[in-house]
C-alpha cells in the first residue's frame, strides 16, 4: 500500500499526520545500504524485545534513530529552500 506524497516530495501522508520522506539525492547503493541498515536494526529491536534484553533493544533503538537521520528521515531536512520542518505535524494544522 502507497502512502499519498506532498506535491513538494518531502512528506507522505498516514491517517492525516506528515511522514518525512527519505532524502531522494542519495544514490542508489547508498540508499539501499541505508535501508539495510535500517532494517537490521529493526530486527534487532525485535529480537532483544522477545528476550527482554533492555540493554540490546536500547542499542537498537539508536541503530534505528541513526539510520533513519542517515537516509533523511530525521534530524536536519535534506532541502535547502528554508521551508520549515513539518515531520509529524497533521496536515491540517500546516501550512
Amino acid at each position: 500500500m502507497r502512502h499519498p506524497v506532498t506535491p513538494d516530495g518531502r512528506y507522505f501522508v498516514v491517517r492525516g499526520r506528515l511522514w518525512r520522506m527519505a532524502n531522494p539525492n542519495l544514490g542508489e547503493v547508498e540508499r539501499g545500504d541505508r535501508v539495510s541498515r535500517l532494517m537490521t536494526a529493526r530486527r534487532a529491536i525485535r529480537d532483544a524485545s522477545k528476550s527482554s534484553d533492555l540493554d540490546t533493544e536500547s542499542t537498537a533503538r539508536r541503530a534505528v534513530d541513526d539510520a533513519k537521520r542517515a537516509l533523511g528521515e530525521r534530524g536536519p531536512v535534506w532541502w535547502d529552500d528554508g521551508a520549515p520542518d513539518l515531520n509529524r505535524r497533521m496536515v491540517k494544522n500546516t501550512p
